[in-house]
């Protein structure tokens, strides 16, 4: 079994470490005694009208981390709330079942499955796998997890789209296996597939709260620029004819 060798924490690290941090300790993003500015999240502006779901729409389901929860956000400004509007104002309307979960590894998410594939979802979107990668899981296990994750998805006659994940290069040789499992996964089980969903927002001031360390309203919607096209595919892709999942 691998063990992974680690280097001193890089800024990156400390960002991903709070993004995906527990719920079981809410302070580690800022510390002792951290609190977050009210007017960092804008949590408290109106919520756009719900989105009109039409009988017969299909579901989707996501299994993140904070960053699916929108950690310190209204439900309606993460990324998952945010797909979901932008399809269903461009016609592809959507149940959305967001069952991200602070703190959740890839065996939480494992651990979900059967509370959360009793809604019958169409599409499930998996970005998980953060929080196994910082703790130095082993590889093997993380992709255990992932496996039947898809496996069990697509036994409940779901389809599945895949968001790449990825860890700060100081862990080394462990990091670059890490990334790589990802595509590798998604092309064995010809999954939907997004290569690390959270390009282009850590470590980006403008697109990250106050606190330096979770995304932003902004943040999200990047965040939903890279994830939207991959559901939209998975959507469109179960109204043809025979479609396979």
């Amino acid at each position: 079994m691998f063990t992974p060798r680690f280097r001193p924490l890089s800024p990156l690290t400390l960002i991903l470490l709070a993004a995906c941090g527990g719920a079981s300790d809410p302070d580690v993003a800022g510390g002792p005694g951290f609190e977050l500015d009210a007017t960092d999240a804008l949590a408290d502006d109106a919520a756009p009208p719900p989105v009109e779901v039409p009988a017969g729409s299909p579901a989707v389901l996501f299994l993140s981390d904070s960053i699916g929860a929108g950690l310190h956000l209204a439900e309606h400004q993460a990324f998952p709330a945010v797909v979901q509007r932008r399809l269903a104002a461009s016609g592809r309307p959507f149940e959305l079942i967001n069952a991200s979960e602070s703190g959740r590894t890839t065996a939480g998410g494992v651990g979900a499955l059967d509370w959360t594939l009793r809604r019958e979802p169409d599409v499930v979107v998996i970005a998980l796998g953060g929080n196994d990668g910082l703790r130095g899981v082993a590889l093997e296990e993380v992709e255990q997890n992932l496996r039947a994750m898809i496996e069990r998805s697509r036994a409940a006659g779901a389809r599945v789209v895949l968001l790449g994940v990825r860890i700060p290069e100081n862990y080394g040789a462990y990091a670059e296996d890490f990334a790589a499992l990802y595509p590798k996964l998604a092309e064995e089980y010809a999954t939907g597939f997004v290569p690390f969903y959270m390009e282009g927002v850590g470590l980006v001031p403008e697109l990250n709260l106050a606190d330096g360390l979770h995304p932003s309203p902004e943040g999200h919607e990047r965040i939903a620029d890279r994830v939207e096209g991959e559901v939209k595919e998975a959507l469109e892709a179960l109204a043809e004819p025979g479609a396979s999942r």
